[in-house]
């Protein structure tokens, strides 16, 4: 397939440049005045730093470059800047050139050459045209390079040597949508483009519009109705502008246009937006390409969360297996790669910089909608329901589906359907669904899926909600190919079937539940039953973790426990489980003080939340001190019997974010020697006790913020001391402080 995709873009390559006629580089500069004067409205502090950058003191050749989605203004930044008098002044010579996938280096080289010195000479190698470039770099002062639209590293390593490095102040900036592409161009930070801000939408929308004259206060609400709808977006804006101010100022045709937007974005100008977007899609590796078309199955503006992104990404089978590397590193390589792409948007980050929740602006999510349309990637279900969907492999039901629709659809859907994904109120009956492998439901099922779910062997992934009073039958062990359970269910606590341990492929067992689930211990005489493979266990109440049931769960990375009714030794074993990485362990004030103290944690520890009811905190956070890798701490309830906690030298050697909340009768807080180095974020809630902060948290090097949430007006005054303290040392502000 790579080869098959080299000699298209090779064919490709060569057809461009038999259609492109000799251009001077006004003709490729040339752009609308609107385009103009929104550079000025949208980017004002963007093209300063640019400036800057590019006229600045440093005298080295520097690379610039500018990166974002496509359609977020690159190119119209550059062109701006490029135009700009102060550049004009500042460089000797200017050039600039549009490299696009299907590049040519010969035809970039001579379009540079041409704008550079004039010469129009066509029957030169591309050898003999990269030599006289570099001569003519070399025998004239400063020079600025614009390269347009770069997809590849490998175009910039065959003409990198012939763009000299010069210590006259020399610049070449490069616009991309790859964000990893920048990185490999340069060690210096890139230009990256943000999505317009409302007043800058607002600003750009009106004067697309209505130029320089003011806005009808009639079409006011609904003009703002619409720029919120393209979401900061400058190319949907501008789309949408220009047919508004060619159309009749109605209020009846703009709520035409806003209930319409998304179509007539995609429709307008020949669907310029997505064959803009396209390229994006174009460009990406194969193994790419489905887990990107998946994404369109989540809802418009939905918050996707990563982790539950990652497992369906797994169910479906899009990774490409890698040796030594387990299928949650190269999902989360391919999500990286995603969105260093700009085709994902980070939309939440975890408290030390993962990617906790993403999103996709509306027009990529109608590019991937439209794509996997083409290519009968998955069906999304609509109100009328089509005969052909008993061909389809992967059906979608959205929320606003009717029950109706959905009856008629099962009626007409293949048994031979691999994914089922219902949003909507209604579940259908899955009879005869033996090839299903994944499958999940938002609302309540029926008993007809509580009695047939279990049946469907080659599962795997489940996600369901259940009825109150569900409890999961031991025809679990025939789901063989399962890797995630998630089940939802309301009520009392449940009790597993002891057959669960009998699931060698189950990594993610997940219960959802106020009451829980009580996972019994793991039959005894049976060293073959065990679950080699769990990662994520959470939702379990009073989990008896003595040395057989550690030895059944070795690879064990994330457990979420409760304790109550005074079963606290039943975690003696917990500092066992020698991979776990995240820790969240609730303990019920009926247990006894002693065992908490006895508590051991593994040193495999990252990420540890404890809800220790009223229990003494001393001795188990010496503990947890020691712990060498742990990032995150959440500490919720306990006290202090001493009134103190004094962090000494040398503990919590890795921690980045610390969370403290109702710990009662912490009345004083002590730093000693080198303690906290890589201290991030700092939050404390309801912390009344506390009368001030250690002097030597403004010492903290790499903190970033500390968040106070009902914490007393004596600790706020010495916060505030610290913070003028270090300013006066510093000049800046050394973190962010937030105080409700």
């Amino acid at each position: 397939m790579n080869v098959i995709k080299k000699e298209a873009m090779e064919i490709a390559a060569e057809a461009q440049l038999q259609r492109k006629v000799s251009s001077t580089h006004a003709g490729s500069l040339t752009s609308s005045s609107n385009v103009k004067e929104s550079m000025m409205v949208g980017f004002d502090d963007v093209q300063l730093q640019l400036l800057d950058r590019l006229t600045g003191g440093n005298r080295n050749r520097q690379i610039i470059p500018i990166t974002g989605m496509g359609g977020i203004g690159k190119t119209t930044l550059a062109r701006h800047i490029f135009e700009h008098a102060l550049v004009k002044e500042h460089f000797d010579i200017r050039a600039w050139t549009t490299i696009s996938q299907t590049y040519n280096v010969r035809e970039t080289l001579r379009q540079v050459l041409h704008q550079v010195s004039g010469d129009l000479r066509s029957d030169l190698s591309e050898e003999d045209l990269g030599v006289k470039l570099r001569k003519y770099l070399l025998s004239r002062s400063k020079y600025l390079i614009i390269l347009d639209d770069m997809w590849s590293l490998e175009v910039w390593e065959k003409m990198m040597v012939f763009f000299p490095v010069k210590n006259d102040g020399s610049r070449i900036v490069v616009t991309t949508r790859l964000s990893n592409l920048a990185t490999e161009l340069t060690n210096s930070n890139s230009i990256g483009m943000r999505f317009l801000d409302d007043v800058c939408s607002w600003s750009l929308f009106s004067k697309t519009v209505f130029g320089d004259e003011g806005f009808p206060l009639h079409l006011e609400e609904i003009g703002k109705k619409i720029v919120g709808k393209c979401k900061g977006l400058p190319l949907s804006i501008a789309v949408i502008g220009g047919l508004l101010a060619k159309s009749e100022l109605t209020p009846e045709y703009w709520e035409h246009i806003a209930e319409n937007i998304s179509s007539i974005v995609n429709s307008e100008n020949d669907e310029y937006c997505l064959r803009v977007l396209k390229l994006s899609y174009d460009h990406l590796p194969a193994y790419l390409k489905p887990c990107f078309l998946y994404m369109g199955v989540f809802g418009e503006d939905e918050e996707i969360t990563v982790a539950e992104l990652m497992r369906l990404w797994v169910s479906e089978g899009f990774l490409k297996p890698i040796i030594n590397k387990s299928s949650k590193i190269i999902a989360k390589e391919y999500l990286k790669e995603l969105v260093d792409r700009n085709l994902i948007l980070v939309h939440k980050l975890g408290a030390v910089g993962n990617i906790k929740y993403c999103k996709m602006h509306d027009l990529v999510r109608d590019l991937s909608f439209q794509e996997a349309e083409k290519q009968r990637f998955y069906y999304v279900l609509g109100q009328h329901c089509p005969r052909g969907i008993n061909s389809q492999r992967r059906i979608v039901i959205p929320r606003s589906t009717s029950a109706m629709t959905v009856r008629d659809a099962m009626e007409t859907m293949s048994s031979r359907a691999r994914s089922f994904l219902c949003h909507a109120d209604t579940v259908p009956e899955l009879l005869d669904f033996r090839f299903l492998r994944t499958l999940t439901t938002d609302k309540d099922s029926r008993k007809h899926l509580e009695e047939n779910v279990f049946q469907l062997v080659n599962l795997r992934y489940l996600s369901a909600r259940f009825r109150e009073g569900f409890q999961i039958p031991s025809s679990i062990s025939l789901l063989w190919n399962l890797h995630t359970l998630i089940v939802f269910c309301w009520g009392e606590p449940m009790t597993a079937p002891v057959e669960i341990w009998k699931m060698h492929q189950l990594k993610h067992l997940e219960i959802v539940s106020l009451g829980g689930m009580y996972l019994p211990d793991p039959p005894s005489g049976h060293s073959d039953v065990f679950m080699e493979n769990l990662e994520t266990l959470k939702g379990v109440i009073d989990f008896n973790l003595n040395e057989e049931v550690v030895k059944r769960i070795p690879n064990i990375k994330k457990l979420y426990i409760s304790y109550r009714h005074k079963v606290m030794e039943r975690v003696k074993c917990l500092s066992y489980l020698s991979k776990l990485e995240s820790l969240t362990c609730i303990i019920d004030d009926g247990s006894d003080d002693e065992y908490l103290q006895s508590i051991g944690f593994p040193r495999s520890l990252k990420n540890l939340r404890l809800v220790c009811g009223k229990f003494h905190l001393e001795e188990i956070l010496e503990k947890i001190g020691s712990l060498p890798l742990l990032e995150k701490l959440h500490l919720f309830t306990g006290q202090f019997a001493t009134g103190s906690w004094e962090i000494v030298e040398g503990q919590f050697p890795s921690l980045k974010y610390l969370r403290l909340w109702r710990c009662w009768n912490m009345e004083c807080w002590t730093l000693e020697g080198f303690c906290l180095p890589r201290l991030e974020q700092l939050h404390l809630e309801d912390m009344d006790s506390l009368e001030e902060f250690p002097s030597e948290i403004g010492e903290i090097a790499t903190l970033k913020s500390i968040q106070l949430y009902k914490c007393s007006e004596s600790m706020v005054v010495s916060l505030k001391k610290i913070v003028e303290e270090q300013e006066e040392l510093q000049g800046d502000p050394p973190f962010h402080v937030i105080v409700n």
